[in-house]
């Protein structure tokens, strides 16, 4: 049974279109990456799954039952995390204050604090710093413990390495199987298309806002790849 299935959805900005008819579907357990340049409208994609963005048209469903009109509020308390574009992290807070905020739904589940200290070394050891005094790459740690934090059965992660240096994002990419493995349900969102696939079961390419491209990673070339990601 799928975990989250996206049905034909719509999305606009004002007049401008978005999304044309997007479909997903992440089955439990599995990780998805969906890849695209900037302005493919993915990151539109996980704002609508998110509750964020409203939509035209189509529906969202978790656990077979539609959330298309459920509040953001209500999908993080139902098991939706998102680790937004640009970390968002409060700068005011410490770093562990700010895994704290992320526990507020009360959420069961396997994530609190030690188990995310375990995942992400480098957030135990700026625990008591602040958010304005964190590094690139330690935000984005943070901002992933936080989404833990509230035990999400799908977490979906933006652009995780925009703007990082190469061996700080594989430090967070390593990261990533420690998540799969309590059980959580991962949906990626990235221009780094070799990072993603390599931890990735499947792969959807969009182009323009349309689909152009999806499968099993293992079944898809690079050929295949860079012609949808270009439009060629």
């Amino acid at each position: 049974m799928s975990l989250l299935r996206v049905d034909s959805i719509n999305v606009f900005y004002g007049d401008f279109q978005a999304l044309y008819d997007i479909s997903i579907t992440v089955s439990e357990g599995e990780t998805l990456a969906v890849i695209g340049a900037n302005g493919a409208g993915k990151s539109t994609l996980l704002k609508s799954i998110s509750g964020l963005m409203p939509l035209a048209q189509g529906s969202i469903s978790l656990h077979g039952d539609d959330i298309s009109r459920v509040s953001a509020h209500e999908r993080v308390n139902r098991g939706i995390a998102l680790t937004p574009e640009g970390r968002r992290i409060f700068p005011s807070l410490t770093v562990e204050e700010n895994l704290l905020v992320g526990a507020h739904s009360k959420r069961p589940g396997p994530w609190n604090l030690a188990r995310v200290y375990e995942a992400f070394p480098i957030v135990e050891e700026r625990k008591d710093r602040y958010g304005i005094n964190l590094s690139g790459g330690e935000q984005q740690a943070t901002a992933i413990g936080r989404a833990l934090m509230s035990n999400p059965t799908l977490l979906l992660l933006d652009e995780v390495s925009l703007g990082l240096a190469p061996v700080v994002v594989e430090q967070i990419y390593a990261a990533l199987p420690r998540i799969t493995e309590q059980g959580t349900t991962v949906l990626i969102v990235e221009q780094d298309v070799s990072q993603a696939l390599t931890v990735s079961h499947r792969a959807q390419c969009l182009l323009e806002g349309r689909t152009v491209l999806e499968g099993p990673v293992s079944q898809l070339t690079r050929e295949q790849i860079t012609a949808a990601y270009f439009g060629i």
